[in-house]
């Protein structure tokens, strides 16, 4: 096969490399930063080699025979899908056709209800303003939760500045809302309920079949950013009665750059293009649909339906080995949000009496994450971790394991020695590790200020 080739063109390496036992990812490709005999110089960080790779939920490797699937489109069967005159043209429209029904098939949708896009992040922008903007004139307030992924609630604002009304839902401490309080937010110029399935902090799964019952019985329409749940978690639109949904490749172990985004035929629901041109995807999104990455979304969403029973068990398996073997050798872990309803690949634990950049910092052959990959630049506390109510101390020592198909147990073994390694050396630098191990309740402390 194509990828074979790749692959083994990839992982030639110069005697003087060292590549690391223990890859997430089927094909490991050389670092682009230079490496040395004794490890890997990046940015100015040196390690010893390349780190493990436990932040699924920022991406996911492309699965080899996704790759497969893709190779053809780019080297020998490269015609625009739209070009109706030649076969060039009619094969790419097949595959891109055959896709869709592979992406519409694993969420119980019908093919004409998926409109490709270049990923969530657009299909959440159609979504929240294309639908706000063509029903304009009836429906001016929109709701959704404190707790959404940035582009849905940078949308939001977007619509305030344009005199619409947002009301923003709390969560509770597990991270769930009160299903009450959003029958009570709803009004009669209400336009769209957004509402994230699976949040990418993480990980809990919001009531959906409950909020689109709700939303049916006001006859609002249900928009829900499934990024983080499609592939893994069961999703069925009529089950959650969607009218909208956001999809996402690079989460599922497709490539970058594709997305898709779910629209209800019946009731149909309508929106605002945010895009002009050429009229394609039903002039929803107009621009030439990559038949490349289009295909390797749809062989990503096929292994999906096919190994998603396998992968949760498995992952479900490898999660409770990082808890457990972390817990068992240091106190004062903290899950981040339900442990109930969750997707089992993604775990968010905060480490008391230990400050949350260092323990990043000192975790450098562990690559994890913070937060969203979206916001984890930012030195602010977690937005999402405020809403659940975590103190900022807390807030701060947040760090997001991501587990997924290519994680091994070695793997999980190793960030658990880490972790715990890196914690113990933080805490016994801290002086209120110290003070909490002599008994001292630190929060009735009245600290002087100078």
């Amino acid at each position: 096969m194509a990828s074979q080739f790749i692959r083994q063109t990839l992982t030639k390496t110069k005697p003087s490399t060292i590549v690391r036992r223990f890859s997430t990812a089927a094909a490991v490709a050389s670092p682009t930063g230079y490496e040395e005999p004794t490890g890997v110089t990046m940015k100015g960080v040196k390690i010893s080699g390349r780190p493990l790779y436990l932040d699924m939920q920022a991406t996911t490797p492309v699965d080899p025979r996704v790759l497969d699937s893709m190779l053809p489109f780019y080297l020998s069967r490269y015609g625009n899908p739209h070009s109706r005159t030649h076969l060039y043209g009619w094969e790419s429209e097949t595959a891109v056709e055959t896709a869709r029904a592979q992406v519409a098939a694993l969420i119980g949708a019908s093919p004409k209800e998926i409109v490709f896009t270049s990923g969530a992040t657009e299909s959440n922008n159609i979504s929240v303003k294309g639908v706000m903007h063509f029903y304009k004139e009836k429906k001016r307030h929109v709701i959704t939760t404190q707790t959404e992924h940035k582009c849905v609630l940078d949308s939001c604002r977007h619509l305030q500045q344009e005199g619409f009304e947002v009301t923003y839902l709390p969560v509770g401490s597990d991270g769930l809302i009160d299903l009450d309080r959003l029958r009570k937010e709803i009004r009669p110029d209400t336009g769209l309920v957004s509402i994230m399935a699976v949040n990418n902090e993480i990980g809990v799964v919001q009531p959906l079949e409950e909020i689109g019952k709700i939303c049916k019985e006001f006859n609002v329409p249900f928009h829900t950013d499934a990024a983080q749940a499609l592939g893994k978690i069961k999703v069925d639109v009529e089950k959650w009665n969607v009218s909208l949904m956001s999809l996402s490749g690079h989460k599922i172990y497709g490539p970058k750059g594709v997305g898709a985004l779910y629209m209800r035929r019946r009731p149909r629901i309508r929106v605002e293009p945010q895009m002009n041109g050429g009229g394609q995807e039903r002039g929803i999104r107009s621009g030439t649909v990559p038949t490349p990455l289009v295909v390797g979304m749809g062989a990503a969403c096929e292994l999906a339906m096919k190994e998603m029973e396998y992968d949760e068990k498995r992952i479900k398996g490898l999660q409770e080995r990082l808890l457990n073997g972390i817990r068992e050798k240091i106190d004062g872990v903290v899950v981040n949000g339900s442990m109930d309803r969750r997707y089992v690949g993604n775990l968010n634990l905060s480490f008391a009496y230990v400050e949350g950049e260092s323990l990043l910092m000192g975790l450098k052959e562990v690559a994890v994450s913070s937060g969203s990959a979206c916001t984890s630049a930012s030195l602010e506390p977690s937005y999402v971790l405020r809403a659940l109510g975590v103190d900022e101390d807390m807030a701060h020592t947040s760090i997001r394991f991501g587990i997924g198909r290519f994680t091994t147990e070695e793997e999980i073994d190793k960030a658990v020695e880490l972790t715990v390694k890196q914690v113990e050396k933080l805490r016994e630098m801290s002086p209120l590790y110290e003070m909490v191990k002599e008994g001292i309740d630190i929060k009735q402390i009245q600290w002087a200020q100078h």
